[in-house]
């Protein structure tokens, strides 16, 4: 049990049948009555972000969740099967319950986060950035350049991203898995 004086992000609590994860929350103290909590909850089964507010001092169930470490194997009718890299078990996971699946690819080092009392897996998540290679995107036009111009490129996993206009074939690019967005230009 926990109270709303231990919220933090990332905390994990069990509320309406479901498990959340604290994506963001305020301590409100108006002029005026009592204290409350302002929170936005994401549904680590679903992926749904609500909005919910406690009062100060309300006692929550907290949920114990594990994170370790996998390795992307391959895909295929099943799923995504990764493997545990200390015990080196094989599971298949669900696509929906990867974030950005497009940015996976082969070997990749991944984070499969469990409910622990349940042995559950709750969601895949990748590392911030990975470094992709981009296998088909438009030739940029010299001089083009005085703006913050974009053009979409194709990655080596299949994934589109919007690329500055000097990023050509073949080039290694560092993308940012959070906001599948582009970060930098990887050097060799």
């Amino acid at each position: 049990m926990a109270t709303t004086a231990d919220f933090k992000n990332g905390l994990c609590l069990e509320y309406n049948n479901d498990l959340y994860a604290i994506v963001e929350f305020q301590h409100v103290k108006p002029g005026k009555g009592p204290a409350f909590v302002r929170t936005k909850l994401k549904s680590l089964t679903t992926g749904k972000v609500i909005e919910n507010t406690f009062s100060a001092g309300h006692k929550v169930t907290t949920a114990r969740v594990e994170r370790r470490p996998h390795q992307f194997l391959f895909k295929d009718d099943l799923g995504y099967h990764v493997m545990d890299t200390s015990t080196y078990e094989q599971i298949s996971v669900q696509e929906n319950l990867i974030d950005n699946p497009l940015l996976i690819k082969d070997g990749q080092e991944l984070e499969v986060i469990y409910h622990a009392e349940k042995e559950q897996v709750l969601g895949v998540e990748l590392p911030p950035f990975v470094e992709l290679t981009v296998t088909y995107t438009e030739p940029g036009i010299k001089g083009d350049t005085a703006t913050n111009a974009t053009k979409p490129a194709t990655m080596e996993t299949g994934a589109e991203i919007q690329v500055p206009l000097f990023i050509n074939e073949g080039d290694k690019i560092k993308v940012d898995t959070r906001t599948n967005s582009y970060s930098e230009r990887v050097k060799e």
